[in-house]
């Protein structure tokens, strides 16, 4: 008897620990996948964003193009447009392409946990029949008041009375849990089909897209055609522009340096001012060096609130806004063959950005106004930020001038007409002290 008891409380606590395992088991198989659904969501949320940043630059790009179609003089310019926007179109597929792939796993997701719940649901239903059925085949042996007070002492009634109670809230939890897990069913059931119509709707756009992408490759080809016919043109036109670039490059680079050069000089004064007069000694070594050769200094002094600027400015590396609201980028930064007319080598110090007429400039950074100038017909305005300095040229309409502080997103004038090619465009440059860098680095990702 001994034996068979051991074996049976062997049995008994077997049971409840694979019981224990496998509620675990479920417990981690619910918890988990909700944080894992959680990050999905998110991952989701940014695909949705993505591609509604997507959509805003194709039709930007598609009102551009529709406003030159007509500008005989635009030509490499539309080549530009049509290439940026294929650019967006290849963005877009890929990104819908990612929804895709993140609908199908979150719909092979819901379907493991419908059938979790399913298994997990008809364990309960099972369990709590089995109750129901006991209940019923002793409900005549003996009422719960008759059990309860037919206990031999005070202690045992105790017990009796709190195992009707533990047992009663048992019964309605498990109750509950069933008509909980029923609920939690319906809701991934509605989910799977909510999931299905937004990849139909998705795979639907995908073939609009790549529609629209083989429609602006054949007008790409076609454009080809039509600039290498006028190549000999089109590369004397290039020609004089890059050097029209090349003069304001370097009047630009004049004015940085002066700007430079000014700045130091007042931080100077400013310093002998308050040190007071120099000694006899200092005075001749002054004029000692005053009749070599001076030296060209290439960096800025900063005063500590600039020095504040500065580290700001830096901190935002990759976060500037751009200085036009809407825009097509379509010349960029660097030195290359020109992908239109490669016999013409472009040199670029900074990026053209193409617009509607009429379209704001902002600063992209607080600062301040450093010069206001006409080069060569096309007016510039500088905003230095510490030893960083931000250029842009081809405004009109200015609505600032030197000395003034300006604000991040601060309109300082618009884009004014390309004489050239009929097309507004801003020419928007990055320097570093005496040395321009690459804008694409410091501005935000569109």
């Amino acid at each position: 008897m001994q034996v068979i008891f051991l074996v049976m409380k062997f049995l008994v606590s077997y049971r409840n620990r694979l019981w224990m395992m496998w509620m675990m088991c479920l417990f981690c198989a619910l918890l988990f996948p909700s944080e894992i659904m959680a990050q999905s969501g998110k991952s989701s949320t940014q695909l949705k964003k993505d591609k509604q940043k997507i959509e805003n630059e194709i039709a930007n790009t598609q009102k551009l193009l529709k406003k030159n179609e007509s500008n005989q003089k635009a030509a490499v310019q539309q080549a530009a447009l049509l290439r940026q926007q294929i650019r967006n179109r290849e963005k877009m597929i890929t990104n819908l392409n990612s929804q895709i792939i993140q609908m199908e796993d979150e719909q092979e997701q819901n379907q493991h946990e419908i059938k979790q719940l399913e298994k997990r649901l008809s364990y309960m239903k099972a369990d709590y029949a089995q109750v129901v059925y006991n209940a019923y085949r002793n409900r005549r042996l003996m009422d719960k008041v008759t059990f309860i007070l037919a206990a031999d002492n005070f202690s045992q009634m105790f017990r009796r009375l709190r195992y009707y109670t533990l047992f009663s809230k048992s019964v309605r939890e498990q109750s509950r849990q069933i008509q909980k897990t029923t609920e939690e069913l319906t809701k991934k059931n509605e989910s799977i089909v909510e999931l299905k119509n937004d990849k139909l709707l998705t795979l639907s756009s995908k073939e609009q897209e790549i529609k629209s992408l083989e429609s602006d490759r054949r007008q790409k080809t076609k454009n080809a055609e039509k600039l290498k016919k006028e190549s000999q043109r089109l590369s004397a036109d290039l020609k004089k522009k890059q050097q029209q670039r090349k003069e304001i490059d370097a009047a630009i680079k004049r004015a940085v340096q002066a700007e430079i050069a000014k700045a130091n000089a007042e931080r100077n004064k400013k310093s002998k001012s308050s040190s007071g007069k120099s000694s006899p000694g200092a005075s001749a070594s002054s004029n000692s060096s005053a009749t070599t050769s001076p030296k060209v200094t290439t960096s800025i002094t900063l005063t500590p609130e600039e020095k504040i600027l500065n580290t700001s400015f830096v901190n935002n590396k990759g976060h500037l806004p751009w200085p036009v609201a809407k825009g097509a980028k379509v010349n960029d930064f660097g030195s290359y063959a020109h992908p239109d007319v490669p016999s013409v080598q472009i040199d670029n110090h900074g990026i053209d950005i193409m617009v509607e007429a009429g379209t704001p400039v902002r600063a992209v950074f607080d600062g301040e106004v450093t010069s206001v100038m006409t080069i060569m017909g096309t007016s510039v305005v500088m905003i230095r930020h510490g030893e960083y300095l931000t250029v842009y040229q081809n405004l009109s309409a200015i609505k600032v001038k030197k000395g003034d502080k300006v604000t991040t997103k601060q309109t300082i004038g618009s884009v004014a007409p390309n004489s050239m090619s009929n097309t507004y465009e801003l020419h928007f440059e990055i320097w570093k002290n005496d040395r321009y860098v690459n804008p694409n680095e410091w501005l935000a990702r569109k």
